[in-house]
């Protein structure tokens, strides 16, 4: 397991505000770390897979307006089989498995309600091994994976 400590966590708290924001830009915000420093600091963190640097495309800008979470029912010994499957479409933001009441979690993008309707009737239902289908239009994310901030509880003792 990766240990955080400050100098680490703050890094992060900035790429996350900006995940352009250069090593020589951090250093001066942290005052008290040189720029070297910063850029072995955000290497060592992306080589140990604390973190990755990419950017995140916002569906709305391009007239996906619709978000919605597909649970989906599978014969259980197709779950793996139908996550692949549904993985591979461009629409498809997020696929997991579950446990609980459904098998696989997709989270699918749309232009409308009605595109959301047709991927899931023409699209999920007919995969092979998917017994039932549940949609929930998301109306708001409030936080999502990209937003997850490092708990501070995380942050190693280092006597501060």
């Amino acid at each position: 397991m990766y240990k955080i400590d400050k100098i680490d966590y703050d890094i992060v708290t900035f790429l996350m505000e900006d995940g352009r924001m250069s090593a020589s830009e951090i250093a001066r915000r942290l005052g008290d770390v040189t720029e070297r420093t910063i850029r072995y600091r955000i290497e060592r963190m992306v080589e140990e897979g604390l973190m990755r640097i990419s950017a995140v495309v916002n569906p709305q800008a391009l007239g996906f307006d619709t978000i919605a979470d597909v649970f989906v029912e599978v014969e259980s010994d197709l779950i793996a089989d139908v996550a692949e499957k549904v993985a591979r479409f461009d629409n498809v933001s997020y696929v997991a498995y579950s446990i609980g009441e459904t098998d696989v979690s997709v989270q699918v993008v749309a232009k409308d309600t009605a595109d959301v309707y047709r991927f899931v009737t023409e699209v999920i239902r007919r995969i092979p091994g998917v017994r039932k289908t549940t949609t929930s239009i998301v109306p708001s994310i409030v936080k999502d994976v990209y937003q997850w901030p490092i708990p501070a509880s995380l942050l190693a003792d280092v006597g501060e």
